[in-house]
């Protein structure tokens, strides 16, 4: 049996996502006031953080950014103009490209993620009171 969604999640589901798309408007403004545009921020971001062991390519862009293929390779060709990365073939398989963050790029994104973190640790604490209101017990009702 379905249960009624309570007034209050509601509430905690609206203000979470007011949190977080808040937090991502404040991004794109910080990478504009850089000269990036806020795809380019978030390709280089998923580029330097990548799991462990796992490589920069067009395909693990296109995952991460959640952009077709095309997409990315276009993105990719715009950020290589403008000096923020470039491609090179893998040494232990020439048939895979690789992409690699300049140190233009680099710079570029040390600096953002060092203010990205900081609102975060002002901004924090609220995005974390949404979502523990979300996955609170009493906020899931019981299973019939």
């Amino acid at each position: 049996m379905s249960r009624t969604t309570s007034p209050a999640e509601f509430h905690a589901l609206a203000e979470f996502r007011f949190l977080i798309r808040r937090y991502l408007n404040n991004s794109e403004k910080a990478a504009r006031s850089v000269g990036l545009e806020p795809q380019q921020y978030m390709s280089l971001l998923a580029m330097r953080g990548l799991p462990p062991g796992q490589e920069a390519t067009i395909r693990s862009l296109a995952e991460r950014l959640q952009i077709r293929h095309h997409s990315a390779v276009e993105l990719v060709d715009r950020m290589e103009r403008r000096g923020l990365c470039r491609r090179e073939r893998s040494k232990s398989d020439r048939r895979i490209v690789l992409v690699r963050i300049t140190l233009r790029g680099e710079k570029l994104l040390n600096r953002l993620v060092r203010h990205r973190i900081a609102e975060l640790q002002v901004t924090g604490p609220s995005l974390v009171r949404a979502l523990s209101a979300l996955l609170a017990p009493g906020s899931r009702g019981k299973k019939g």
